[in-house]
């Protein structure tokens, strides 16, 4: 069986000659969809992720990678000094570990935009605010 496989590919036919052809072209065309569906994605967020580290200003409000959410105090070309609490506690990161930059209501108004445009049209229920039993309300009361 593998004689007559390799005896038809080198009797000098040329339907084997144009086939390599049409599978150099499929390899190019499999390399230009990986560059644009995972190369090219990549590079544009690190792009914007950098474009935002670079315009951090004093007085801003971040979230670190981390989940750690403050204020900025302090910019260096390499780090950042963000003010956590009313207490004044400082701590220093690179500005590599800044996950995103806004007040927490922007942050989550933007988090929800993203959602949206990723479900194409489909809007996410709303949730109405939980209201108090009776009963919870008479514990509130007993224990005061």
């Amino acid at each position: 069986m593998i004689e007559f496989a390799y005896a038809a590919t080198t009797s000098g036919n040329t339907p084997a000659a144009g086939g390599g052809m049409s599978s150099i072209v499929l390899i190019v065309l499999m390399v230009a969809i990986f560059y644009f569906m995972l190369i090219r994605p990549e590079s544009k967020r690190k792009k914007q992720a950098e474009e935002m580290r670079s315009s951090l200003q004093k007085g801003d409000w971040l979230t670190t990678i981390g989940g750690v959410y403050g204020r900025v105090v302090a910019i260096t070309d390499r780090t950042v000094v963000i003010e956590t609490s009313e207490d004044r506690v400082r701590i220093e990161f690179l500005k590599s570990a800044i996950g995103s930059v806004g007040t927490l209501d922007e942050q989550a108004a933007a988090a929800q935009r993203g959602s949206r445009k990723a479900k194409k049209g489909v809007e996410a229920p709303v949730e109405a605010p939980a209201e108090e039993t009776p009963a919870e309300t008479e514990k509130t009361e007993d224990q005061e």
